[in-house]
């Protein structure tokens, strides 16, 4: 919802700015660089959760906006942040992608090399959004190119594969 980027972007400012909260909600590891961040929807089973993706020159990573409740072995209530991380050296695929009946809701498939699949929706500024992971792909020595392809189900147009080293 717009209150809820709102939200999110006054704690941003609050915090100090986008590469502060990469920092701190991440693990980052020495010369790590925040390439790109941006609002978007990772789609789960229990349906889209409301975040963000960071694109480093090391990882991918989700952090949802809202916590999720959780019980405890106890049965204690806990709140927690669904939290997403692949190291780009784990990224086999990604799959831009497009409803073709709807062909405004765009979307990116991130496919790992042992077959996880984590589909990204709901950008701000998707062509950008795409771009950038891409450029971290590719310079992550991931070898991902752009080939076009005709996809079945939501996806359809660009498709992104690796390329011979």
């Amino acid at each position: 919802t717009v209150r809820g980027k709102l939200s999110l972007g006054a704690r941003i400012l609050q915090a100090g700015g986008v590469e502060k909260v990469f920092r701190r909600w991440f693990a980052v590891e020495k010369g790590e660089k925040l390439l790109n961040a941006s609002q978007c929807y990772l789609s789960t089973t229990a349906g889209p959760i409301a975040g963000m993706l960071f694109v480093s020159t090391e990882k991918v990573a989700f952090r949802s906006d809202r916590s999720l409740a959780l019980t405890t072995p106890k049965g204690d209530t806990v709140r927690v942040p669904y939290k997403v991380v692949v190291p780009l050296r784990r990224v086999k695929a990604a799959n831009p992608s497009e409803n073709q009946h709807r062909p405004e809701q765009k979307y990116v498939q991130l496919v790992t090399d042992d077959g996880f699949e984590f589909w990204f929706m709901g950008f701000v500024s998707y062509q950008a959004s795409l771009q950038h992971l891409e450029q971290a792909i590719g310079a992550a020595g991931g070898g991902m190119k752009v080939q076009s392809s005709r996809g079945a189900g939501t996806g359809s147009g660009r498709r992104l594969r690796p390329t011979a080293a």
